[in-house]
């Protein structure tokens, strides 16, 4: 498999309006396509070329419990933070500094090795990471395994191992590919 990278992430929200100011006019991503009905909007912001994060808004939905990032929960989760890198020391600055006038919770600086982190939580208690690299300490350069009792399938190395997984006997063949519209195709009506 050949992967280009991360298109978007979907959150959720019970507020747009409060979302919105946190994303767009806080943290300065643009907001740049929205549809919706009643109970049920999803808006996107830009937050690089091709990267997008998409919030639907669902009016009974509540925010997670408040935890910290990297610690260990028990009983139902999906994911535990979301990490934007900034493309340099002084962007990172720059935000710590506007989270911290505004008056949003941001930790100390982490030197985490390979990046230098803050954290902080969006309005609907989703917990983010924002950081920027360390020139000459990239983690994809080569394997680091530092886990002094890695798990079985990590102890195979890098991989990938795609005999793990059933042999594809059996392709689509191009005559029988079907694609099917969805609900954002809306946002390109009215244009050719």
């Amino acid at each position: 498999m050949l992967y280009k990278g991360i298109n978007h992430v979907a959150l959720a929200t019970n507020d747009m309006d409060t979302t919105i100011r946190f994303w767009r006019d806080l943290l300065g991503m643009k907001l740049i396509a929205g549809i919706g009905r009643s109970g049920n909007r999803q808006y996107f912001f830009e937050l690089s070329d091709n990267v997008l994060i998409a919030f639907f808004e669902w009016p009974e939905a509540e925010p997670v419990p408040d935890k910290d990032p990297g610690r260990p929960v028990k009983g139902p989760i999906v994911f535990d933070h979301l990490c934007i890198e900034l493309t340099g020391r002084e962007q990172f600055w720059a935000l710590k500094d506007r989270l911290t006038a505004a008056g949003v919770w941001v930790t100390e600086v982490i030197d985490n090795g390979f990046i230098h982190s803050i954290f902080s939580t969006d309005p609907n208690g989703i917990q983010l990471e924002f950081c920027y690299s360390i020139k000459g300490r990239e983690i994809c350069n080569k394997f680091r395994m530092k886990d002094p009792l890695p798990s079985d399938a990590a102890n195979e190395g890098t991989g990938p191992f795609p005999e793990k997984w059933p042999e594809v006997k059996s392709p689509t063949l191009e005559n029988e590919r079907k694609v099917y519209p969805g609900e954002l195709k809306k946002l390109f009506e009215g244009e050719s």
